[in-house]
């Protein structure tokens, strides 16, 4: 059974401690960077080089508003510092991806977290704490202990919610909630969901970020928990399908989704959201697939919604050669390739995929613009100008709505509004 949750969890003692976050990416970074500011001493573990040696100089490797300032002044402190071995800490954080499996978008790729286990497991001693924060299938969590345990036969480790409260390490788990733009601000105000495998180890974590946020500190199992982070972007997965879905009954029916929907929305229960190419980044686009992996039978909706997703960037695609193929010479400007507005994250980005399969299907005919791309890997084959450039070729599609480009006036070429940018 779940345990009681708290409405606001008060800390019984926010010691310092010192603080391992394993992963310094896109979450690890962050959340190292406030850790240290609340006062911890904390060392961020990365396997990149690059990555190490970036924020030892102060510097993020990420585009985040406030980062670089905050990084600058931990790191200059020494309150942050950053190595690429498994340091010896209090608690361990870990922040690594969990993708799915090549091939396979049922099915989630846990080697990442189980690395990281490994590499911290001769670092445990006694009073050690592991706190897994990475989105995973119900489990996982239990999965680390069973490993921790494995690893270290001389450590106590609580498996389950019925073994004994007095182990050697405690090991729980809390699921990131922010988003990329406002990571920063949400990390340190957000609800945070704490569970553990026993009582003490939710406790203790619930400790721990107590000491960098002012929000909620909700307790619960571990198991709980991780559903808890499942079913948040399954729900807004589903939600995204449904205005997805509607753009496409909306183009059958010859209506103007834009107009639907903002008609619709003036409705007092009612809030459609806006439709886009797909849907992208490392959580809405994979982390419902967990929950299908999990309960195939069970999970009508969240598989239903994700394949409407998953199928509209082919949709887009179409639309555009529907005017591409009526001229030879006609030629395409793609309006951003991120996987949302204002953000340089290019991960898992229907509107990256779309601009690929549109210059390997138009080559020479096609270029693409996007505020952030030069944060793009350097192979990415695209022919990338200044969105005014974009802006004069006679067919212009519109992926992403970067603030920036709402300043733009409507072209008066061909436009493909894959996103509502001039709706």
């Amino acid at each position: 059974m779940p345990l009681t949750i708290y409405a606001d969890f008060q800390a019984e003692s926010q010691e310092r401690m010192t603080v391992a976050v394993v992963g310094l990416g896109y979450i690890g970074l962050p959340t190292a960077a406030v850790m240290a500011r609340a006062g911890h001493r904390v060392i961020g573990y990365d396997i990149q080089p690059a990555v190490v040696a970036s924020v030892n100089a102060g510097r993020s490797h990420l585009v985040e508003p406030g980062l670089d300032l905050l990084l600058a002044a931990v790191t200059a402190g020494k309150g942050l510092t950053a190595v690429n071995e498994a340091p010896e800490a209090d608690a361990y954080l870990i922040t690594v991806p969990t993708p799915t499996k090549t091939g396979d978008f049922n099915h989630p790729d846990l080697r990442s977290v189980f690395s990281a286990v490994e590499a911290i497991a001769p670092r445990l001693v006694k009073g050690s704490m592991v706190v897994l924060e990475s989105t995973s299938p119900v489990g996982t969590t239990r999965q680390v202990a069973q490993r921790i345990a494995a690893l270290r036969p001389d450590l106590k480790v609580p498996l389950s919610s019925t073994d004994r409260d007095d182990g050697d390490v405690d090991v729980a788990y809390s699921p990131e909630r922010v988003i990329p733009g406002r990571t920063l601000r949400e990390l340190e105000s957000n609800a945070r969901v704490v569970g553990g495998i026993t009582p003490r180890a939710a406790r203790r974590a619930a400790a721990l970020y107590r000491s960098m946020t002012s929000g909620e500190i909700l307790l619960t199992d571990d198991r709980s928990a991780e559903f808890v982070k499942l079913a948040e972007n399954a729900f807004r997965d589903v939600n995204i399908a449904y205005a997805n879905e509607l753009s496409l009954v909306c183009d059958d029916l010859g209506l103007n989704v834009w107009e639907v929907i903002q008609l619709a929305n003036h409705h007092p229960r009612v809030s459609i959201l806006t439709p886009g190419p797909g849907v992208g980044g490392h959580c809405i686009a994979v982390d419902p697939w967990f929950i299908v992996a999990q309960a195939p039978e069970s999970a009508r909706l969240i598989r239903t919604a994700r394949l409407v997703n998953d199928g509209k960037p082919r949709f887009v695609i179409e639309k555009v050669c529907e005017v591409m193929d009526l001229d030879p010479g006609l030629r395409l400007g793609c309006l951003g390739m991120t996987f949302k507005a204002d953000v340089d994250d290019f991960r898992e980005s229907p509107s990256l995929n779309i601009a690929k399969a549109l210059s390997a299907l138009y080559p020479g005919r096609v270029v693409c613009a996007d505020p952030y791309a030069s944060a793009l890997p350097t192979d990415h084959g695209l022919a990338i100008v200044p969105h005014d450039a974009a802006l004069k070729e006679p067919v212009v599609l519109a992926l992403v709505p970067h603030a920036e480009f709402k300043t733009l006036h409507r072209p008066d070429a061909r436009v493909v509004d894959a996103c509502g940018l001039w709706a």
